[in-house]
């Protein structure tokens, strides 16, 4: 099929483009990489009598390494040098396609959860085209990249002609495939902050087929106390900050609070073992409330999976924080994984 009729505008600036949305109101929408509004618009599932393309816009795109708060201008990101700096943010415009933040030096040193995430994201042609800001702003519940914002605490930064504000991730995702964003607001980039002292990240899903949205999935980030004294393997170590952020197991992306508190300020050797890996997937998943039932199986088959990818993803991501070891049953280190890109 073909979409309905409807009038194309290409802004040059964020500027022009927020000026657009408030003069057209909702009859208008905004287009980035098109992954997902494209097939809705082709089916007529929606339709518009205006499309904004941001791809002509200015200063969407790109990665940049900032000192200080989220907030704080950026730099520019050239050389990455090796390990966390804490006190600084990574900033990535909204426009930055999926596949330039898998090939990015500087997300896999400094963000690497983002990293990690984005081989998951479809298929190669999609990550060619598709944003970040896409992803965040349509709120698929079972996509990666809402999850991964929410278990980093990332910052959402916009524009609307009452000027910038930044939303943090955890305030963003209203509902199913709604957000926090007003109609004549335009999402301009996302703010990472870097961790500093040992941590460990990891994500971890299940879906039918290899790029299909998951069935249930797991974004796993903990970091250790930096100055108190871990032993030779950090297994000493407590943990200062635990995250889990649970894709396709409600209609949002969500976070699994009291399985979270139940491990802060504990050893993180003690953390470490099967069984604790076990007990944590089953603690994330007892407080969840809005589990789909759909053609892919039933709200307790998803919870069961849930279970087992949390604890997939908390093993990989302990070991790291632990000892450095990024993935399962390989020794690659942090630093080595980072220079490899």
């Amino acid at each position: 099929m073909k979409p309905a009729q409807f009038e194309y505008h290409a802004p040059a600036s964020a500027k022009e483009a927020v000026q657009l949305l408030a003069k057209l109101g909702d009859g208008a929408k905004l287009i980035a990489g098109g992954q997902s509004l494209v097939p809705l618009l082709a089916l007529r599932l929606a339709a518009f009598e205006h499309l904004i393309d941001l791809r002509t816009v200015s200063g969407l795109r790109g990665i940049k390494d900032r000192p200080g708060s989220v907030s704080a201008g950026a730099v520019s990101d050239d050389a990455v040098p090796g390990g966390a700096v804490p006190g600084r943010s990574v900033w990535v415009g909204a426009s930055t396609t999926e596949a330039a933040i898998g090939r990015s030096r500087l997300v896999a040193a400094r963000v690497p959860l983002l990293a990690r995430a984005t081989p998951l994201i479809g298929h190669f042609q999609i990550r060619n085209r598709g944003t970040i800001g896409g992803s965040l702003a349509h709120a698929d519940a079972a996509a990666e990249y809402p999850a991964v914002a929410l278990a980093l605490d990332a910052a959402i930064e916009t524009l609307s002609p009452r000027g910038q504000r930044a939303i943090p991730a955890g305030e963003f995702f209203t509902g199913t495939w709604s957000t926090a964003l007003q109609p004549d607001e335009l999402l301009t980039g996302v703010a990472f902050r870097v961790t500093g002292g040992p941590a460990g990240f990891a994500v971890e899903e299940f879906a039918r087929r290899p790029g299909d949205f998951a069935v249930a999935g797991a974004a796993v980030a903990i970091e250790l106390d930096a100055d108190a004294d871990g032993g030779a393997d950090g297994r000493n170590a407590r943990v200062s900050r635990c995250a889990i952020g649970l894709f396709g197991l409600g209609t949002t992306p969500l976070r699994a609070s009291a399985a979270e508190a139940s491990v802060a300020g504990r050893a993180a050797g003690d953390l470490s073992t099967d069984a604790f890996g076990r007990e944590i997937g089953q603690a994330a998943m007892a407080d969840l409330e809005s589990v789909p039932s759909d053609l892919h199986g039933p709200a307790a088959y998803r919870k069961r999976v849930g279970a087992a990818v949390v604890a997939a993803a908390w093993g990989r991501a302990i070991n790291e924080a632990v000892g450095g070891v990024v993935g399962d049953g390989h020794g690659e280190t942090f630093g080595e994984e980072a220079a490899r890109g």
